[in-house]
């Protein structure tokens, strides 16, 4: 799987609002993750989010869209060229449980190469991650540093950019949260 990561913290770039007009926090009612709309268009994304969102893992999600994708490069999806005709995107806005996890853009770069080096070995063509650390707030009174995780994912037909873009997020959420070993 493809994946990279960048930093944008200065001037105008966006922030992540953690308490945007219709904030439903996910860690408190996890139930409710399968009536965010965006799961109505990438059913993948319900189990993302209360993977994301549950007590163990290390990350929490403040915000989520997904969205056809019109213009693409095939070659950033290791993509063939009859896989490059259907693409669909979306992104997931991760924030940590931990206040000291991402306390400078130094700690949160380590994470994203980490992250992105758990990535990169999965074989998932017509698939990339890209983690981007932003600002953001995270209480109306805290602010700290977020990442915005972004997939894009490509296909034959909008069917199969859709399967694959729930196995990129699949293993995005595994790369972050992993499932526990059975004993």
């Amino acid at each position: 799987m493809e994946a990279d990561w960048e930093v944008e913290i200065g001037g105008e770039a966006p922030v992540i609002d953690a308490h945007w007009p219709g904030f439903v926090d996910l860690r408190l009612t996890p139930v409710r993750a399968a009536q965010v709309p965006e799961a109505a268009q990438l059913p993948a994304l319900t189990d993302a989010l209360v993977r994301l969102n549950a007590l163990s893992s290390p990350v929490w999600t403040a915000k989520c869209d997904v969205w056809p994708v019109t213009e693409f490069d095939p070659d950033e999806l290791d993509a063939p060229s009859e896989a490059a005709t259907n693409a669909v995107a979306c992104y997931v806005d991760l924030l940590p449980v931990s206040d000291q996890q991402w306390n400078s853009p130094e700690s949160a770069a380590i994470y994203c190469k980490s992250l992105c080096g758990r990535l990169r070995p999965i074989t998932l063509r017509c698939c990339r991650a890209d983690l981007v650390i932003r600002r953001a707030h995270i209480t109306p009174v805290l602010e700290g540093l977020g990442i915005t995780a972004y997939l894009t994912a490509c296909g034959p037909t909008s069917a199969e950019a859709n399967a694959i873009l729930a196995h990129g997020l699949a293993a995005l959420t595994v790369s972050i949260h992993p499932i526990p070993a059975a004993s």
